[in-house]
């Protein structure tokens, strides 16, 4: 098996920033598990309280574990939380449940990337869409599991594909420049994040991806002042700090351990 790059475990122990976390959407009340979805006002209020949303999809999920609304939600806020290891565990118990159910199994996929289970996300994910009707995000996603499996150029056609359903879309182009990282291709992977940043919908994720390329190509006055437009000071002179020191050491595998800086990888969108 491969030994990953320095690069590579770096990306992968990165912090993920909050903007990251999906919204979540709909509840049910303790009382009415088995009913019908409630008010936005309380989908709304649920949004702001990921332990509360937890509780609420948990319940809706155990009373009907045929509820896939409820379990795509109860999974969804198990991400978002960090909850991995659980949301793997009751994705993959709701798709046996519900077997065939194409949601289900994009969203079990995900999860599974995010628990750094690459091969079999890859082929739970290779089940949620179809040649005939495939899916941008999911070919997104398909692509971050090759790629951290170290397979770049097979990733890089996944990002293509979705590119050609989905063009210039940021998300897709943040995750491809972070495939040239991997590589250690950095000006194409600066060249490929400036033009997602060009896009117009850029977030934060794009932009620290953006600082981490410039950073790697030892600018690091350049990538701090990006890193800077969603972090504050002491943080992305921390990341900054933290790739010359990479980049100094004669071994990669020696540098210090600690925090690790914020800017870094996409999760499984």
């Amino acid at each position: 098996m491969r030994r990953p790059s320095s690069v590579t475990r770096y990306l992968a122990s990165a912090a993920v920033t909050a903007l990251l976390a999906s919204g979540l959407g709909g509840c049910q009340t303790m009382g009415d598990v088995a009913g019908a979805l409630t008010s936005k006002s309380t989908e709304a209020n649920l949004d702001s309280d990921p332990r509360r949303a937890a509780e609420v999809y948990g319940e809706r999920y155990r009373a009907n574990p045929k509820d896939t609304d409820a379990a795509l939600r109860y999974g969804q806020v198990l991400r978002s939380t960090g909850q991995r290891a659980q949301a793997v565990a009751m994705l993959e118990q709701a798709s046996i449940t519900n077997p065939g159910n194409k949601a289900l199994l994009a969203s079990y996929g995900r999860a599974l990337v995010d628990n750094g289970n690459f091969k079999q996300a890859y082929d739970v994910l290779s089940r949620a869409h179809s040649p005939a009707n495939p899916d941008w995000r999911i070919l997104s996603v398909q692509g971050t599991a090759l790629d951290q499996m170290g397979k770049h150029e097979e990733a890089r056609g996944y990002y293509a594909s979705a590119l050609r359903i989905a063009p210039d879309e940021p998300s897709v182009l943040s995750k491809l420049g972070l495939s040239y990282v991997l590589s250690r291709d950095l000006p194409r992977a600066e060249e490929t994040l400036r033009k997602a940043q060009a896009s117009g919908r850029a977030d934060a994720r794009v932009r620290q991806n953006l600082a981490l390329a410039v950073g790697l190509q030892g600018r690091f006055a350049e990538a701090e002042s990006i890193a800077r437009a969603d972090l504050p000071p002491d943080e992305a002179a921390a990341n900054v700090a933290y790739l010359k020191q990479m980049l100094n050491r004669k071994d990669p595998r020696t540098v210090a351990r600690g925090k690790p800086p914020v800017m870094a990888q996409d999760p499984a969108d």
